[in-house]
This record gives C-alpha cells, structure tokens and sequence, in this order.
C-alpha cells in the first residue's frame, strides 16, 4: 500500500458510521508495525483532536501487537534474560526506549560494585559492598510514599529516580550480582520479593545458566542467606522468613524458599503492575498488561482482590 492510499485510509477514521471505522482500524491494523512511522507523521498533521485519539488508538495497538509477539519470543528462548524481559516491560509505556540506555545504566553500577569487590570476600562481604553502592552512594531505596504506583514497574523509570517496589529492586540486585557471577536470585514470597544468597562449590558456579534452576540447585550448596532488596539490603534467615510467613498466615511451603525463573519474576513485576493501574481505575490498561500475562501462561483472568497476596506485593 502506498502513501496516498494509507492517506486515504486515515481521512476515513473521522467518519461516524462505526462499522466503517472498524473496517478502516482492522485494515490499518492489517499492516503492521512497518507503518507506524508513516502514522505517527500523519498525527501530526491531523487538526482534530478526535481523529487524531482514533490514530493515536490504533498506533498504541500496532506497538502491543509487536509486544506480544516479542514476549512470546522471549519467552521461547531458554535463556529468557532477566535484562531482556525487563527491557520488554519498558516498551509497553514507552515503546521508543533504547534499549542500550538500560544495557548502560546497569553496566555502571556492575562497575561501582566491581571496582569495590574482591571476590575473595566472604559472601557477607560481598553482599556489604553491592549493597554500600546501591544504596548509600546511588541511593537507592523502597518508594514507600508511592508504593503503588506503576513507574515502579518499569526499571527505566526506578533507575532515575532511585526508588522502586520490591520486584524492580530486586531485579536491579539479580542483574548487577549475576554480571559479577555472585549467585544471588529471586524468590517469590507472597506479599514480598526477596533474593536468595545461594552457596558457591568449588568452580563449576562460573560455567552456570542463571535461569536453569534445576542447574542452579544441583550446581550449588545451601541458601546461605536471605536479602531483602526493599530495605537497603539487609540480610536474614530462613527462620525469620519462615516467622514472616507465619505472621501473614501463610504455610511456608518449599515454592516460597527456593529461587524462581526470571519467567516468574518477570510474571510479578506484570501482576503488580496490573494490579496498579487496577487500583488507578486504569481498566483498559490493566487488561492490556492481562493480556501480556496470559500470553506469558497466566490464567485469563485474575482476581487481584482475593488473589493479590499470592501474586504481587500488594
């Protein structure tokens, strides 16, 4: 289709019979990704602010039509990179982000840390210095002020201004410690995110993928320690996770003490980023962010006021 015709098309979006209109949103919807920058130029030039919603509407739609389907991509690979699928998150409210911006920012605090590390510290030691950069000369910290709001759920946003939920603090934890070969990984606690410190034997940690937990578990020790990344890192036991879970009257079965997949993680950071725009009256962008889940293997449809303490952190 050319230029003229796609004009064309779009001159016919303002007309009032609504079966033409959807016969013109599902043509342009036909075409794909390529012709968005074509209709971003056209918005510009449009007048009517009605005509130009209809456009922007159907632009939005285009970019969540790519987003499913890279997710779905990602989802497919065996590695299913942490760093990979947080990037993919960032898309779905600014679809334009570059994704070395992301790639840089995390780079520099693996840097800070490393430049710190001596990697023949104790674990402890180890876990004091990741947690002097993040948190006393980046300054990182829970948004307690803003806990539901959903920049929390995008790590482009929680990189500049330092503050996060406990998901997207985690991450940043997982992503600088894992480039450092530090055998640090999520956990998926009702209510809470925390990370799991993990033992290291002997060399074969070097050779691990991060995202195999069978490899990981088989590969490695004990869980040394726990790390709560949404209160400056501070360390704890498997005895006081297991009062935590007591007093939140859960039974703290062996899901709730092992590492998750960065498929799980990704999984919570969308629940709570679904059950913010909920809490926001935010429907329509709530059940775009359902959509990504189901298409990530969640079930169609979630609950979050009966299900909300076993699927995100609110």
């Amino acid at each position: 289709m050319n230029d003229s015709e796609l004009r064309s098309l779009i001159a016919l979006l303002d007309d009032d019979d609504p079966e033409v209109f959807q016969h013109i949103e599902q043509k342009l919807l036909s075409l794909g990704r390529q012709v968005i920058p074509f209709l971003e130029e056209e918005w510009g030039e449009l007048k009517d602010i009605y005509h130009q919603q209809r456009l922007e509407n159907i632009i939005h739609q285009l970019q969540l039509n790519e987003l499913l389907q890279e997710f779905l991509a990602w989802k497919a690979t065996k590695e299913q990179d942490l760093l990979q699928g947080v990037y993919l998150i960032c898309k779905y409210r600014f679809p334009d982000y570059n994704k070395q911006l992301l790639i840089n920012a995390i780079e520099k605090l693996r840097l800070d840390v490393w430049l710190e590390m001596n990697f023949e510290m104790s674990p402890y030691e180890k876990v004091r210095i990741i947690n002097y950069i993040l948190y006393q000369i980046h300054g990182f910290k829970g948004n307690v002020d803003n806990y539901h709001d959903p920049s929390n759920s995008f790590i482009n946003q929680v990189l500049e201004s330092k503050k996060g939920n406990p998901i997207l603090l985690a991450t940043i934890y997982v992503l600088i410690a894992q480039r450092l070969n530090i055998p640090v990984y999520g956990v998926n606690l009702p209510q809470h995110f925390v990370l799991a410190y993990l033992e290291e034997i002997g060399t074969s940690y070097t050779a691990m993928r991060f995202n195999d937990i069978e490899d990981m578990l088989s590969n490695t020790g004990k869980i040394l320690f726990y790390i709560n990344a949404f209160n400056g890192g501070t360390i704890f036991s498997k005895t006081n996770l297991e009062q935590f879970l007591q007093q939140i009257n859960v039974t703290a079965n062996k899901d709730f003490l092992v590492p998750c997949s960065n498929l799980d993680m990704i999984k919570r950071i969308l629940r709570n980023l679904a059950s913010a725009y909920q809490k926001l009256n935010k429907t329509h962008k709530q059940q775009e962010i359902m959509k990504i889940l189901y298409a990530l293997g969640e079930p169609p449809m979630i609950n979050f006021q009966e299900m909300g303490d076993q699927n995100s952190d609110f």
